[in-house]
């Protein structure tokens, strides 16, 4: 009885020493683990903050870097000049400002040249120009913007070209700028009218070594071409002159403009009515009406270029107008896009002599600075009651106005003029083009280029590749992840899963290196083929399909439940082989031997090497992982009680597939779809590969494209710091991450009222 007792008492003993849950080394892993979960939620906590607050810092610094573009322009006015040398040479006919900003230049109407200091109006160089005694300054024009040739229309029907010149030197490591004056053709005033009378308007242009002049005398009009011919053998330069013979204009010319290819010549007369002869026929291509009631034109000026002409009328409007070719490869001068300064006579246009923009000055002593391509208005500000003439400088930095004896220069800030959300997403009627397009192209090696910075094309590439890549992998990696998931043995499942998750370790540039240089050429080559694998395929795993239940039950026993996959290997690789190793006999059979050209000849459909259908299927294979996986995890998350519950009600394994499966791991695939989507969208190295980069706005599967994040890829490094291009370059990157933000939070919406509405099953 002892012995029992003591027994008892040792296994009293014993229970009370495994039940003590607070001995020092139990506390001290209690202690640590708690540590180590608070370390963890801060740890956790602080990673997803930071995440959030790089994404936000992300953000604003694109916005930061974007925001400038869409900034208007600024006027600083500086102090009037009112030098003693003003008010002693008369009327100014011309003003310029050379590119430093340090020297200017005027011309008054007696044949005075006067350079003189822009910052304080100090005299410099003066000259007189070498006009014949006894004439006059009838008329005078500048030439092509930036060319710093000017002519004169003399009152005894002759005319005299000089130019501006600045030569820089540096005397005692100090930087001078010498202004002088060249004659081209010589100081030696040339003929254009043979009877002698006074020029009322002229006009030069140089091509090449041509020299063309017009001139108007009342209604008719004088046209003479100087081209300098050099001797090969003597080196002598021989001077031919050829005058043009052109039809008599109705009514008193009012301006002059010689298109800077010298096949147009511009003659604007009457109250608002244009004359458009082409000097290599000597026709009248035709005459047009250039205003409405009872406006008339004021003054006329050509852009950068020469191709666009700004027409400024006395309400205060302002068109443009170039020539375009119509349907019937007919030119026909028209109007393009309207501004307005205000309700004044337009007086002067200043052009700037490095992008599409211009200033504009009125009867009113309003200036404006306008953006011809990006059809915005950046300022209009009064600047001088009375101003007579006005000059801006090369760099589109300075403006000189004259007005009441007074020089007053205007500090101006007007970094990005040529954006604006029309030129950005909207049609443009760009220069030379026969109606509006969307067109991205940034650079060019002429410096008279019109940037056409449209994000549409880009944003309809990035589109458009992520549809045809999605197109292939949705449906694959889905059906894929349904079948893993539900049907497939639990062994064979271990094999598949992570041979398709490491399809996602594959580097994509080397993806874009296959897809560009083996992929395109191979697709190129073996188009039926390539169609009939689509075709066939879904065709073939049917009818083997088919047949497999068509065997006798022994037979198919023989393979255990979920490993009939398998069989569908050797299925479709004989389709692949039989599809691929037909496409010649295909081509020769139904396309004339050359499906690429059939398409183009026959249906005139374009085909580009490096296309849509290149990047659907590089980049399909891309995506198929990602989408695949997290599908996959959806599918077989789905509480087997529901399943087997299902069953046991009498349901088919199809139908709880259909019914209860997907509908519950619905919130799931629809997050691997937009995963899916978001990494389509993104996806730079295979697009700037694979595609050509051609932007152009065309579903065309055989066409190419550019995206968003290739452009961005492409340019910036081509990109100047701080320049429209670089900042339209972060823009793109901001519509990107907008675009992916939105993405993503309408699919969090989704998905969360998916999951509260299958939540009941």
């Amino acid at each position: 009885m002892n012995d029992l007792a003591k027994d008892s008492m040792t296994a009293s003993s014993n229970r009370s020493q495994r039940l003590d849950f607070n001995t020092p080394a139990l506390l001290r892993k209690r202690r640590m683990r708690a540590l180590k979960d608070r370390l963890a939620h801060w740890y956790v906590s602080i990673g997803g903050l930071a995440v959030l607050a790089a994404i936000t810092l992300i953000f604003f610094y694109l916005a930061y870097v974007v925001m400038p573009l869409f900034s208007g322009a600024d006027l600083e006015a500086r102090k009037p000049q009112q030098p003693a040398w003003l008010a002693e040479q008369g009327e100014a006919l011309l003003l310029a400002v050379e590119e430093q900003n340090k020297v200017a230049m005027r011309l008054n109407s007696v044949g005075h040249v006067q350079f003189f200091a822009l910052k304080d109006g100090t005299a410099l160089n003066s000259y007189d120009l070498a006009i014949p005694a006894g004439t006059t300054i009838t008329s005078a024009s500048e030439g092509a913007p930036g060319s710093r040739r000017i002519v004169l229309g003399l009152s005894n029907g002759q005319v005299l070209l000089f130019r501006q010149n600045y030569a820089v030197s540096y005397p005692n490591n100090v930087k001078t700028i010498t202004p002088v004056l060249q004659y081209p053709l010589g100081e030696t005033p040339i003929d254009l009218d043979p009877q002698g009378r006074p020029l009322e308007h002229v006009a030069v242009n140089q091509n090449g070594d041509t020299v063309l002049f017009s001139a108007s005398t009342g209604a008719e009009l004088h046209v003479l071409s100087l081209t300098n011919e050099e001797n090969e053998f003597t080196g002598e330069t021989s001077q031919e002159q050829t005058r043009i013979e052109l039809p008599q204009i109705a009514e008193p010319i009012k301006a002059l403009v010689i298109d800077p290819r010298q096949q147009w010549l511009y003659v604007f007369n009457g109250k608002a009515t244009a004359d458009v002869f082409d000097l290599r026929s000597n026709r009248l291509n035709g005459r047009y009406n250039l205003l409405d009631g009872e406006a008339e034109v004021t003054t006329v000026s050509p852009l950068l270029g020469g191709i666009s002409l700004l027409i400024g009328d006395s309400r205060g409007g302002i068109a443009q107008w170039f020539m375009v070719r119509d349907k019937d490869d007919k030119s026909a001068f028209t109007r393009i896009r309207d501004f307005k300064l205000g309700d004044s006579p337009v007086t002067q246009f200043m052009p700037e002599e490095r992008r599409k923009g211009f200033m504009a000055l009125d009867a009113a002593g309003n200036l404006g600075i306008f953006h011809s391509t990006a059809h915005r208005t950046l300022l209009v500000e009064p600047v001088a009651e009375g101003a007579s003439v006005a000059a801006l400088s090369p760099r589109a930095s300075r403006v000189l106005v004259e007005s009441n004896g007074q020089l007053q220069t205007f500090a101006v800030d007007n970094p990005h003029p040529e954006v604006s959300w029309s030129s950005l997403w909207g049609k443009v009627w760009y220069e030379s083009y026969d109606e509006p397009k969307y067109v991205w192209q940034s650079t060019s090696a002429n410096s008279d280029f019109e940037p056409k910075l449209s994000l549409s094309p880009l944003t309809f590439g990035t589109l458009k590749a992520a549809f045809y890549a999605m197109l292939l992998a949705a449906p694959l990696a889905i059906c894929a992840a349904i079948y893993t998931a539900y049907f497939m043995a639990p062994a064979m499942r271990g094999k598949i899963k992570p041979v398709i998750e490491l399809m996602e370790a594959l580097p994509t540039v080397i993806l874009g290196f296959f897809a560009g240089l083996f992929l395109a050429p191979y697709v190129e080559g073996h188009l039926p083929g390539i169609f009939s694998l689509l075709l066939l395929t879904p065709i073939g795993i049917l009818l083997a399909a088919y047949g497999w239940s068509r065997l006798p039950e022994r037979i198919r026993l023989l393979i255990p439940d979920g490993w009939e996959a398998a069989l569908l290997i050797p299925v479709i690789l004989l389709v692949a082989t039989f599809s691929l190793s037909m496409s010649g006999h295909m081509e020769n059979w139904f396309f004339g031997g050359d499906m690429r050209l059939w398409l183009s000849n026959d249906l005139g459909i374009a085909f580009d090497q490096r296309n849509a259908l290149v990047v659907g299927l590089a980049m399909g294979f891309a995506v198929i992982p990602n989408i695949y996986s997290i599908a996959e995890d959806a599918v077989f998350s789905v509480p087997k009680s529901l399943t087997f519950g299902s069953l046991a009600l009498g349901a088919t394994p199809w139908q709880t597939l259909t019914r209860v499966v997907i509908l519950t791991a619905s919130p799931g695939i629809f997050s691997a779809l937009m995963i899916g989507l978001g990494r389509a969208v993104g996806e730079t190295m295979i697009v700037l590969m694979a595609t050509g980069n051609t932007p152009i706005m065309d579903m065309n599967l055989f066409e190419g494209l550019r995206t968003l994040a290739a452009n961005v890829a492409v340019e910036m490094p081509e990109s100047e710091v701080g320049s429209s291009h670089y900042r339209v370059l972060f823009l793109s990157a901001l519509v990107l991450l907008s675009f992916t933000f939105v993405m993503n939070t309408l699919a969090e919406v989704i998905r969360t009222r998916l999951r509260k509405k299958y939540a009941s099953l």
